[in-house]
C-alpha cells in the first residue's frame, strides 16, 4: 500500500465519527418531530371539536330567540346545527386522552341531552309558553357551554404541559447529542492519531538509522516493512549503508559503486536537491533538479550551472547559502510564504527551500545540501483555507452588525426598562460582540493582506495628531482599569508620509494590547521621535512583560503568548507588521518580564 493510501486510510476513523454524528443528529431530529406531533394531534382535535360544538350551540340559540320573538321558525331549522353538534360531540367522545376528560364529556352529553329536550319543547310550544320556559332553557344552555369550556381548558392545559415536556426532552436530547458528538470526534481523532502514528513510525526508524550512520555506525540499518515510498526510501538507505560498509573494506572501484548507490538514493527523492560548496559551486544534484529546474551539472568548464536557473531560484539559493555560511547549521523556512513560484518543465511550481550544512570531521561547514520542496498543492490548500476564512468572516459581518445594534438598543432601554441583572448580561454580550467584531475585522484585513490587496493612501501627517487619535478611543478603557494613558513629550515635529487610517489601526492595536497587559495603577505612554530619514513611534507599558523566548514570534499569524489575557485571534500584531512594512518601515518589540514592554515601529519622514 502506498504512503498516500495509508494517510487517506488514517482519516477513516474521523469519517466514521462524522457519519455516526450525522446519524445521531438525524435520529434526534426525528424524535423532536414525533414529540411535536404528539403535542398537537389528540388535544388539537378535541379543541376543534369543542369549537364546532360551540358554533352549533350558538346557532340553536339564535333559532330559540327567533321563536321567543314570535317569529316563524321553519320545521327542522334547528336540525342542521343539532346535527353538527352531535358530530362534534361524537368526535370528542372518541378522542378522550386526558385524565378527567371522560367525566367532563359525560357531563357534556347529559347537559346537551337536557338542552336539546328543552329546546324541542320550546320550539313546539306557543310563544307565551316558550317565554315562560326560557329561564330553564338558558340554564341548560349554560350547562352545555360550561362543559364545552371545560373540554377546551383540559386539552389546552394538556397541550401546554406536553409542550413543556417536549421542550425539556429536546434540551435533554441536545445535551446527549453534543456529548455523543464529542465522544465520536474524540474516538475518531484518537483512531486517526493512532493510525497516523503507525504510518509515520517508519520515519522515526529511518531517522534513527540515519543518525547512527552519521555517527559512524556503518552497521545501522532501517528495518521498515511494506512497499510504500518510505519503505523504498529505507531500502535505498540500507543499500547506501551497505555500500558505505563495503567502502571501508574495498578498493576504489567499490567506493565508486557505493557513490552510485548514494546518488541513486538522492535521485529517488521527488524534490530537487542541490549540493553546494561554501563558494557556491555545484557539487551534486539529483535527477529532479535536472528535470524540473533544468540544472546541468556537467557543463562547460568554468561555467556556473546556477546561472541557468530561474532568477527567483538563484535568489533563494544565495540567501540560504549566506545563512549557512554565517555559522548556522541549517536553514528551515518559517512558512509557506517563503515559497517561490518558478516555471519548470512540468509547469509552474511553488518551491520551498530547506538546507543542511555539510560538515567536515571537526564539525566546520564545508558545504550545504539544499532541498527545494515542492509545496504547490500545499500552497493551493493554504489559499483555499484563506478564501474560506475570508468568506466566513465576510458572512459573519452582516448578522453581527444586526446583533450589535439589537444589543445596543436593549442596553439603551429603547425596547423597555431592564433589570440590573439583565443590564449586566447585555453589557457582557455587547463586550463579546465587540471582541467578535474585532476578530472578524482582523480576519478580513488578513485576507486582504494575503491577497496582496492592501492599498495605501499616503499623505503628509503630523505624529502628534496620529498619537492623539490613537489614544482618544482608549482613554475611557484605561481610566476604567485604573491605567494612566499619556503621550510622552516632546513629540517629533517631523511630519510623516503615511496612510493615516492604516497607521491608526497599527497604533490602536498596540495601545489596546498595552492596556490589556497592564495592571491597575500602571502606565501606558505613547511617543514619537525623529531618527535620520524616519520617525520612530513607541508604545511603552509597565505591564507584566513578555518572556524572551516568545519575542521572535510575536508578529506571526495566530500566535498568542501562553497565559495571556483573552483577546483577539492573534492577528493584530501580524496585521500591524504587514502595514508597517507596506510603508517601508520596520516593527519590533523589547521586553523584560515584570518590567513592561516597548513596542516600536518606524515609518518614512515626509520630504
Amino acid at each position: 500500500m502506498s504512503l498516500r493510501a495509508k494517510l487517506l486510510l488514517s482519516q477513516l476513523p474521523l469519517a466514521v465519527a462524522l457519519v455516526v454524528v450525522a446519524l445521531l443528529a438525524r435520529g434526534t431530529v426525528g424524535r423532536f418531530a414525533r414529540s411535536a406531533e404528539q403535542v398537537l394531534a389528540a388535544n388539537y382535535r378535541s379543541v376543534v371539536a369543542a369549537e364546532r360544538m360551540r358554533e352549533g350551540l350558538d346557532a340553536m340559540d339564535r333559532v330559540a330567540e327567533r321563536r321567543l320573538l314570535e317569529a316563524t321558525v321553519a320545521p327542522g331549522e334547528a336540525a342542521g346545527p343539532s346535527q353538527r353538534f352531535e358530530e362534534a360531540l361524537a368526535v370528542q367522545e372518541g378522542n378522550i386522552t386526558e385524565p378527567g376528560e371522560d367525566a367532563i364529556t359525560a357531563r357534556l352529553r347529559v347537559a346537551w341531552t337536557d338542552y336539546r329536550r328543552r329546546l324541542d319543547t320550546e320550539l313546539g310550544a306557543p310563544p307565551a309558553r316558550a317565554r315562560a320556559g326560557r329561564a330553564a332553557l338558558l340554564d341548560a344552555r349554560d350547562g352545555v357551554a360550561r362543559a364545552i369550556d371545560d373540554v377546551i381548558a383540559v386539552n389546552q392545559d394538556a397541550m401546554v404541559q406536553k409542550s413543556d415536556l417536549a421542550s425539556r426532552a429536546a434540551e435533554r436530547e441536545s445535551r446527549w447529542l453534543v456529548l455523543a458528538m464529542l465522544c465520536a470526534l474524540a474516538l475518531g481523532g484518537a483512531g486517526s492519531s493512532w493510525l497516523v502514528a503507525r504510518v509515520v513510525r517508519p520515519l522515526s526508524v529511518l531517522t534513527a538509522a540515519v543518525r547512527r550512520l552519521g555517527e559512524g555506525d556503518l552497521e545501522a540499518r532501517a528495518r521498515v516493512g511494506g512497499g510504500d515510498e518510505i519503505a523504498r526510501l529505507a531500502g535505498e538507505f540500507n543499500t547506501m549503508a551497505d555500500r558505505l560498509a563495503v567502502y571501508r573494506r574495498s578498493s576504489l572501484g567499490e567506493l565508486l559503486q557505493a557513490q552510485r548507490a548514494s546518488q541513486a538514493a538522492i535521485d529517488s527523492l521527488p524534490d530537487p536537491v542541490i549540493v553546494l560548496d561554501l563558494a557556491g559551486g555545484v557539487e551534486n544534484a539529483n535527477r529532479s533538479a535536472e528535470s524540473l529546474l533544468g540544472l546541468v551539472v556537467s557543463g562547460e568548464p568554468g561555467a556556473d550551472p546556477l546561472e541557468t536557473l530561474d532568477p527567483a531560484v538563484q535568489a533563494v539559493i544565495a540567501r540560504v547559502r549566506e545563512h549557512v555560511a554565517g555559522g548556522r547549521s541549517g536553514y528551515t523556512p518559517r512558512g509557506l510564504e517563503e515559497a517561490v513560484t518558478v516555471p519548470t518543465r512540468e509547469g509552474p511550481r511553488a518551491l520551498l527551500a530547506r538546507a543542511s550544512a555539510v560538515l567536515d570531521d571537526e564539525g566546520a561547514p564545508v558545504g550545504l545540501a539544499i532541498l527545494l520542496q515542492d509545496v504547490t498543492r500545499l500552497r493551493r490548500f493554504d489559499e483555499l483555507k484563506n478564501d474560506l476564512v475570508a468568506t466566513v468572516a465576510h458572512e459573519f459581518r452582516t448578522p453581527l452588525t444586526s446583533l450589535r445594534m439589537a444589543i445596543h438598543l436593549c442596553v439603551e432601554e429603547v425596547a423597555g426598562p431592564l433589570t440590573p441583572k439583565q443590564a449586566d448580561l447585555l453589557h457582557a454580550a455587547r463586550e463579546d460582540c465587540e471582541r467578535l467584531q474585532t476578530i472578524v475585522d482582523d480576519l478580513l484585513d488578513l485576507s486582504r493582506i494575503q491577497a496582496g490587496r492592501i492599498e495605501l493612501a499616503l499623505r503628509t501627517t503630523s505624529p502628534a495628531s496620529l498619537l492623539e487619535a490613537a489614544a482618544l478611543p482608549h482613554r475611557a478603557a484605561a481610566s476604567d482599569k485604573g491605567v494612566v494613558l499619556a503621550i510622552a513629550e516632546p513629540v517629533s515635529g517631523r511630519a510623516v508620509l503615511v496612510d493615516p487610517d492604516r497607521l491608526h489601526l497599527v497604533l490602536t492595536n498596540l495601545v489596546s494590547n498595552a492596556i490589556r497587559h497592564t495592571d491597575a495603577g500602571g502606565r501606558v505612554e505613547l511617543g514619537a521621535r525623529g531618527e535620520e530619514e524616519v520617525v520612530r513611534f513607541e508604545v511603552v507599558d509597565s505591564g507584566q512583560g513578555v518572556p524572551g523566548e516568545h519575542l521572535p514570534r510575536l508578529f506571526d499569524r495566530f500566535y498568542r503568548v501562553p497565559g495571556a489575557p483573552a483577546g483577539g485571534a492573534g492577528l493584530g500584531l501580524y496585521i500591524a507588521k504587514e502595514i508597517v512594512e507596506a510603508h517601508g518601515g520596520r516593527i519590533g518589540a523589547t521586553s523584560e518580564p515584570g518590567h513592561g514592554s516597548t513596542f516600536w515601529f518606524t515609518v518614512p519622514a515626509a520630504p
